[in-house]
């Protein structure tokens, strides 16, 4: 028994969980998924403008049409997409051999 009368569970050795750290660690784990989405995002889209400028300042000193402009940006945001959907990927995959591991465990 608590302090306040509630009753906590303890499962297999483990300590009762403490409704207050259980909403932190919620809290912490958005804050933490809104931070790596923000992330992803500026690098979505500067990435390709950064690279598009490399190609501009390419472009003027040899003197072409904006074919280095173009190329850098379309190649750069063509690779930022394909990381994002290899991250997100391998993030699946490990969730789902998690969740696997999981049933199998209760399975027994």
């Amino acid at each position: 028994m608590s302090d306040n009368g509630v009753r906590r569970e303890r499962s297999e050795g483990t300590p009762a969980a403490d409704p207050i750290a259980t909403k932190h660690a919620e809290r912490r784990a958005i804050n933490v998924g809104s931070e790596d989405a923000l992330a992803k995002a500026f690098e979505m889209a500067l990435t390709p403008i950064a690279m598009a400028g490399v190609g501009w300042l390419l472009d003027r000193w040899l003197g072409t049409a904006p074919i280095f402009l173009v190329g850098f940006a379309v190649f750069t945001f063509c690779y930022v997409v394909w990381k994002g959907f290899r991250g997100y990927d391998t993030a699946m995959r490990a969730q789902e051999a998690q969740l696997d591991g999981r049933t199998r465990g209760q399975d027994r």
